[in-house]
């Protein structure tokens, strides 16, 4: 099976990538949507424009393309790629899904009209069992926004080990949010992982957005 791959560069677009290559597919590409709003419903915002530096040491092309972020529009552009990810060969898409189903479903239906076929390997996956079995298998992410009550925000920026994902994973019972971010509580950026050729060096700053919302902002990577 020849697939493309969303890829936003967080943990979840990494790790089905990951799925997909043991599993025997033939990536033709890695897609990333770029939206041009600072939030967006369907894809990731903060740092998609770095998955350049990712799919370089994966070795894998990757099409970029720009996506108004406007709810209905952006379905639009999603299907652009799609047509884009067929014209380079590909039957199937892979996609990060883990819990929304606003996601899963438009990936789906627009998959459809173009003739491919999904595969979402995380999908309804135990959100705290996949947080500690990620970085057991060698994931390196850090922590690149996060918006919720509750939240470690002294996280961010840090490669998160298995000491943090007990941490989060305390907070996320006592405060009610998702561990593994899928609710939008965070965003991650990867920068190591066992299929990456050598490790992303990440340079930034922290910034506070507001009393429930930091960002990590990332000035470079080498």
């Amino acid at each position: 099976m020849k697939v493309c791959v969303l890829y936003s560069g967080g943990k979840d677009s990494t790790y089905s990538l990951h799925w997909a290559v043991f599993k025997g597919f033939e990536i033709k590409c890695l897609i990333t949507l770029l939206p041009e709003k600072e939030y967006s419903w369907m894809f990731q915002v903060p740092n998609v424009e770095l998955t350049k530096y990712q799919a370089e040491v994966l070795g894998y092309n990757l099409l970029q393309i720009k996506t108004s972020g406007i709810k209905d529009r952006e379905l639009k552009d999603l299907k652009i790629a799609f047509i884009k990810a067929k014209e380079l060969g590909a039957e199937g898409i892979v996609t990060g899904a883990l819990l929304s189903d606003y996601q899963r479903l438009n990936i789906n239906l627009i998959a459809e009209e173009v003739n491919l076929k999904t595969y979402s390997p995380l999908w309804r996956k135990n959100q705290e069992e996949y947080l500690r079995e990620i970085v057991k298998e060698g994931f390196k992410f850090i922590i690149t926004s996060a918006t919720a009550y509750g939240f470690p925000f002294h996280l961010l920026g840090k490669v998160i080990d298995e000491q943090d994902v007990e941490e989060i994973i305390e907070r996320a019972r006592k405060y009610g949010f998702n561990p593994a971010f899928e609710g939008g509580e965070a965003e991650t950026f990867v920068i190591y992982a066992p299929l990456f050729k050598r490790e992303l060096k990440v340079e930034g700053y922290k910034k506070k957005i507001s009393e429930y919302e930091w960002r990590f902002i990332i000035t470079h990577i080498h």
